[in-house]
């Protein structure tokens, strides 16, 4: 993993649909790819945090038609907002170091008030992410004054690492452990995903090795129900069924909690085949957390 500061992600195609907006994050600009269904108001939102070096067109996939999160959520009736996390996009410049995994959720929570004063999100919202930032995401829903949370999904994120993370940080390690097997991913993946990838952050690379014991403060605290993802060819955590028992039981307040495997997957879920059986599910998940009441008045 780069430790290197971060650049602007250089500009790619989106999706049909798609548009790039900018949040206000307490004075901090951050990018941020949007969808919204067309002619209707929204169902629920989806708040897309992606993980460590890359960007929000991980969610926005182009290396095949059907990858794309933001075209799927927006055509089921679903607005879907994928995050440049502090020190990616626009706010690179402004953060070359990047932020401490405390100074993220704060200035996610402000972007996230700053989009719900302004645009529909529905019955609330459901924080979904990847890998580094599910560990973001996890952070954002300990926090007692964070607004219409309906739930939380997360792949690619245990709270056990499988790796020694000095000997995973060389090039040909990063590709082993984030990807996998490169038959999961379609042909023109790499091409495709080049404005996707950027360097990781500073200070989001020295809080790496202390997520273990992050893991263990934070995770009592979550009161929303709660999914995780591991892939087929998960290589970065250990997520065999004691561990999975042990990350699971640590839990303690969530309402539910659900643990699911991807077939046929790498650790870039949403970049590869299987993305929109991912998708489909993380959608599924969440008009299951949908209340009741809103469910009555959608449909009344």
């Amino acid at each position: 993993m780069s430790a290197a500061p971060s650049t602007p992600t250089p500009a790619r195609a989106v999706s049909r649909g798609v548009r790039r907006i900018t949040l206000d994050a307490a004075g901090v600009p951050l990018s941020a790819l949007l969808s919204e269904p067309e002619g209707t108001a929204p169902r629920a939102t989806v708040l897309a945090l992606h993980g460590g070096g890359m960007s929000a067109g991980y969610f926005d996939g182009q290396a095949h038609p059907e990858q794309s999160l933001l075209a799927l959520g927006a055509s089921l009736g679903y607005s879907v907002l994928a995050l440049d996390r502090p020190g990616y996009g626009s706010s690179a410049a402004r953060l070359p170091e990047g932020q401490t995994l405390g100074e993220q959720s704060a200035a996610v929570r402000a972007a996230l008030a700053d989009f719900t004063s302004r645009y529909a999100t529905g019955a609330g919202t459901l924080l979904l992410a990847h890998s580094f930032g599910g560990k973001l995401a996890l952070s954002i829903a300990a926090d007692p004054d964070t607004p219409d949370l309906l739930g939380l999904d997360i792949s690619g994120l245990g709270h056990r690492y499988a790796v020694d993370l000095a000997e995973a940080s060389g090039a040909a390690s990063r590709r082993r452990f984030h990807w996998g097997p490169l038959s999961l991913y379609p042909p023109d993946t790499f091409r495709a995903s080049a404005g996707v990838v950027a360097p990781m952050p500073r200070q989001e690379a020295g809080e790496l090795a202390q997520w273990p014991r992050l893991f263990t403060e934070l995770a009592p605290r979550v009161r929303i129900p709660v999914r995780l993802t591991f892939a087929e060819h998960e290589a970065w955590w250990r997520h065999g069924e004691q561990d999975l028992a042990d990350l699971t039981a640590r839990l303690t307040a969530a309402p539910r909690v659900v643990v699911d495997r991807q077939p046929a997957a790498g650790h870039n879920i949403s970049l590869g085949w299987a993305a929109r059986s991912y998708h489909l599910r993380t959608l599924a998940f969440l008009e299951d957390c949908i209340p009741d009441r809103t469910r009555v008045t959608a449909h009344s």
